[in-house]
């Protein structure tokens, strides 16, 4: 079973999918009103916490599940990882490297949305909001701003600011459309998750080309577990695990035990 949400997810649940001993099944939190389509069969909603996937797990003979959900998706993936270890089957995190500044960015860390919000200052400013529309909240304490704000759903209620505006897309966004989006926007901040990957990194290359700051907020804290860094990476552990017996399938190589 994958745990998914992410691209990367749907792009390895084919490449298993194919293999002919193997049936895989994608597991999606059931937030996004209309997700895109998955190669396999997908499961909709949680499970009930830890306990509630373990059952799971043990009721469909699961023998290994890859957490491949958002680097920010911090809750499941300790559900996942306590699962796994009760019900002693194979587990192991596909995790995209977070961005690393280069030359011309202006990025400044958050620990949160609220310390987001409270970065942007006391001074009005034009600010695009990239965080997901649960995660808005925050930015109630900074009325004073004018939002721009995208999302894969509806925003609702709306944030009950001032002055937002709202944008509903789901990537890929390339770094041109980006730039033109805060160019024609007049945008002055940014404020997004270090997500990783390509889909959404247009907005960042297109904010140093302009000069925008950006504010990101860090990634939470993961449990332990082994790690993949790529979806060759994540194939190629799955099917080491797979080709094991269930003793030993119980983690991947040694040496892909890292962090991300």
């Amino acid at each position: 079973m994958i745990l998914g949400g992410t691209l990367e997810a749907r792009l390895l649940a084919a490449r298993l999918a194919a293999r002919p001993d193997t049936a895989v099944t994608l597991s999606l939190a059931g937030r996004t009103r209309r997700p895109v389509r998955q190669p396999v069969p997908v499961i909709s909603g949680g499970f009930g916490g830890a306990a509630g996937l373990e059952k799971h797990l043990r009721r469909t003979g699961t023998r290994l599940m890859i957490d491949a959900t958002h680097p920010y998706a911090a809750r499941m993936s300790a559900n996942a990882a306590a699962a796994a270890a009760a019900s002693g089957i194979g587990f192991f995190q596909l995790v995209r490297p977070a961005w690393q500044p280069v030359a011309g960015d202006r990025w400044q860390t958050a620990a949160d949305g609220a310390a987001a919000a409270a970065a942007l200052g006391a001074a009005p400013r034009r600010v695009f909001l990239t965080l997901g529309r649960q995660e808005l909240a925050p930015f109630l304490a900074a009325p004073q701003h004018r939002y721009l704000i995208r999302s894969v759903d509806p925003v609702e209620p709306p944030l009950a600011v001032p002055e937002a505006r709202y944008l509903l897309g789901r990537g890929p966004f390339d770094e041109a459309a980006e730039r033109a989006l805060l160019e024609g926007e007049g945008i002055e901040a940014i404020v997004a998750k270090n997500s990783g990957g390509t889909a959404s990194y247009g907005k960042i290359a297109a904010a140093r080309a302009l000069a925008i700051p950006v504010i990101l907020i860090d990634r939470p804290a993961l449990p332990d577990a082994v790690r993949a860094a790529s979806l060759e990476e994540a194939e190629a552990m799955a099917a080491h695990a797979l080709a094991s017996p269930p003793a030993a399938a119980l983690s991947a190589p040694a040496a892909a035990k890292r962090g991300v």
